[in-house]
């Protein structure tokens, strides 16, 4: 049985003990790519995964927390946006920022800065006075997270087995929805509970924080980054203590792996295509998400849907089932065709509710269901096609490359929405962004690569 026939489709856990903890066969040598998940992969996946789940937590509380903040401090259309975009803004500027300090200086290092200042700034919520304080802490907020989605992506693609990769890259998606769900509920149930409710709801953001960061001291380095870097006996050591002495690391000795890292090397000739890809299509995805659940209740009360119909329940309920639903089509279909298809499917649904009339309140929901189903599910792509598509020595930089595009834009789109809504109406600006997902099919149709059965050592085809 050769090494890519090993079985892995029941996820089956192989013990990870010093030197004798061999996951590799004993007739020979495996490679990082195909060693069989076990113990430590599962570890590594907790700690990004508690992640994501903390960076959807707080990144969810803020929709809930401005219809009560509004009433201690009262707030224009300009700081609504504002509040509701600054922790986007954050994450353009730390990931870019942090994704390049990790090519350069090495995942485990921002692994846990991210992660304190993610902590610090979320307690610090809890004490704000004034609209431009909250807008700062949140910029402080999205700086960790950018750092955090940059490294994290990075990380837990170099440390996972090829076959389960797409499943646990795809996975961020599940967690951070999770983790936006249950910020929503508490926000729905608890928002109004005090005046000051909403300083309990951002500021409860750093408890999964501390959690996080606590639990991430001691993890290793990436061994694929230590041997880029030419440190071949630390990348072997680590490898030994985690896999086993049979597992090696391929490509240390490549063409690519003795380039120099940096953005620019992102805009050479066998990346361009898909750096500009995974930056356009991660675009067009988050300003549609972000810009209407950013908002969900102003949009559920633009369109008579908060009246106690259980509608904002039923969407959140879909955001979960969607997640799921993702990790399965990940499994089972080409990331071409899902991307592809899914956009496709998010545009039409956006045109839907734009066209009914606000009358056809049954009409809509189903449309705005479908709508929520199919961009919780596609949003998996985003943990996966980023790392799947560049070389280790750009991995964060390119992942944070198109984190800070994606930022940028939904920040531009969740602050452009309030303003949208009041100017044009509602049907006018749902028109709009299901523009903004044509966009994004008509580049997937063009650029994206299939990346499901690539090594990351293939990560550097045109």
């Amino acid at each position: 049985m050769s090494n890519q026939d090993i079985p892995a489709g029941t996820l089956g856990l192989s013990p990870a003990q010093p030197h004798t903890r061999g996951n590799a066969p004993a007739h020979g040598p495996v490679s990082l790519d195909d060693v069989p998940l076990n113990r430590f992969h599962v570890k590594i996946a907790g700690l990004t995964f508690g992640a994501h789940f903390t960076e959807g937590f707080a990144l969810g509380t803020i929709g809930y927390a401005l219809t009560s903040l509004n009433r201690q401090m009262p707030l224009d259309t300009f700081w609504t946006g504002m509040i509701g975009s600054s922790a986007l803004m954050g994450i353009f500027l730390g990931s870019l920022v942090f994704g390049w300090l990790s090519d350069k200086l090495g995942r485990q290092k921002i692994f846990l800065l991210s992660f304190l200042i993610i902590t610090l700034a979320a307690f610090a919520q809890f004490y704000v006075t004034s609209p431009l304080e909250l807008v700062l802490l949140r910029v402080l907020i999205g700086f960790g997270m950018g750092g955090d989605f940059a490294v994290g992506h990075a990380i837990l693609a170099e440390f996972s087995p090829r076959k389960q990769r797409g499943t646990l890259l795809g996975s961020f998606s599940v967690i951070w929805t999770v983790g936006y769900v249950v910020a929503n509920v508490l926000g729905m149930e608890y928002a109004n509970a005090s005046p000051d409710a909403w300083r309990w709801l951002l500021a409860s953001a750093g408890v999964p924080a501390l959690i996080v960061l606590i639990a991430r001291m001691g993890t290793p380095e990436s061994p694929r980054w230590l041997h880029g870097k030419g440190r071949v006996a630390e990348a072997k050591a680590i490898v030994l203590k985690h896999f086993g002495p049979n597992v090696t690391i391929d490509g240390g000795d490549d063409e690519h792996t003795r380039l120099s890292g940096g953005f620019a090397r992102l805009f050479r000739k066998d990346l361009i295509r898909r750096t500009i890809f995974n930056c356009a299509f991660f675009v067009c995805l988050v300003i549609p998400y972000f810009a209407i659940y950013t908002f969900l209740p102003t949009i559920l009360k633009a369109i008579h849907l908060n009246d106690g119909s259980g509608a904002d329940f039923l969407l959140n309920g879909f955001l979960v089932l969607g997640a799921l639903i993702g990790i399965w089509l990940t499994i089972k279909l080409s990331r071409r065709m899902f991307l592809i298809g899914s956009f496709a499917v998010t545009c039409l649904s956006l045109v839907a509710l734009s066209v009914l009339p606000e009358s056809a309140t049954l009409a809509m929901i189903v449309a705005f269901a479908v709508f929520t189903l199919t961009m919780s599910a596609f949003s998996n792509l985003v943990g996966v096609f980023p790392p799947e598509c560049f070389p280790t020595e750009v991995r964060a930089c390119g992942v944070g490359l198109a984190i800070a595009c994606s930022r940028l834009g939904s920040a531009v789109g969740t602050f452009l929405l309030p303003l949208g809504i009041a100017q044009l109406g509602f049907h006018a600006t749902m028109m709009v962004l299901a523009a903004v997902l044509l966009i994004g099919m008509v580049v997937s149709i063009a650029w994206a690569p299939e990346t499901k059965h690539l090594t990351l050592n293939q990560a550097s085809g045109s």
